[in-house]
């Protein structure tokens, strides 16, 4: 079995380092990606797959369609990576808007709960993240997640209005940090380990403040020290391409 390459050994490709002709993706590379507004990461996947005329490609940690931000694609020989980088730490940048809660907890869900938000004050985010939501937590995931419960897909599941237990899971937030908050909108950086659903957060952080809470927006800025400032989207990456293999 081939190993898994070292990351400081795979060409990583993005804004400040664009792929030339002499790349050669069989033998392994990394792409950092922006990854747009409503696009899935498997149609980022297939996007690249396409035009780098390598079958094996695939992502490094998942982005729901109304996430944007950092998302990382391996190709060739650094696909057996891709576990390292799913090890690293992550940093979003979220929008959570106290007063409601949704079926996804996120906004493509249906309203199913109401709450006082009014009584929400900055100090009291701030204490409440501290005390609940630092450091090594236990986790309940969404219903609506990619997560497997007997075979199926838990959002198989949710979509036929069934919901089961689901065991919480151990992950770390490393640092949390208040960007604005515009009562009864939040936004908040998030410094977290794999695993960390921030959609959970946000509900899980609406009911510590006695009120509802979803997902509103969200964007991931960094995996690692890989920043999404570096990164690509997908259409500048694909005329780069295209002016290359014209060229």
């Amino acid at each position: 079995m081939a190993r898994a390459l070292p990351l400081d050994e795979i060409p990583v490709f993005g804004k400040n380092n664009l792929p030339t002709k002499e790349a050669d993706f069989l033998a392994g590379a990394i792409f950092l990606i922006n990854k747009p507004l409503e696009w899935s990461s498997f149609d980022v996947v297939k996007f690249l797959r396409k035009r780098i005329r390598v079958k094996k490609t695939g992502h490094a940690g998942t982005l729901d369609p109304l996430a944007t931000g950092m998302l990382i694609l391996c190709c060739g020989k650094a696909t057996k990576s891709i576990s390292m980088i799913q090890e690293l730490p992550k940093t979003y940048i979220a929008e959570i808007t106290f007063g409601k809660a949704t079926t996804t907890y996120d906004a493509e869900g249906d309203v199913n709960e109401e709450g006082e938000w009014e009584h929400i004050t900055q100090e009291k985010i701030e204490e409440v993240l501290e005390q609940d939501f630092m450091g090594t937590v236990n986790q309940i995931p969404p219903m609506y997640s990619a997560l497997k419960y007997g075979g199926k897909k838990l959002y198989e599941l949710a979509r036929k209005g069934i919901e089961v237990e689901r065991p919480p899971r151990q992950i770390t937030f490393y640092e949390h940090e208040i960007l604005d908050f515009d009562p009864p909108k939040l936004t908040l950086r998030t410094d977290c380990s794999k695993g960390t659903y921030i959609r959970s957060l946000a509900r899980d952080l609406g009911e510590a403040l006695a009120s509802k809470a979803f997902l509103s927006g969200l964007e991931r800025t960094a995996i690692g020290h890989f920043s999404v400032d570096e990164a690509l989207h997908p259409h500048d990456l694909a005329d780069h391409l295209k002016e290359l293999w014209e060229s």
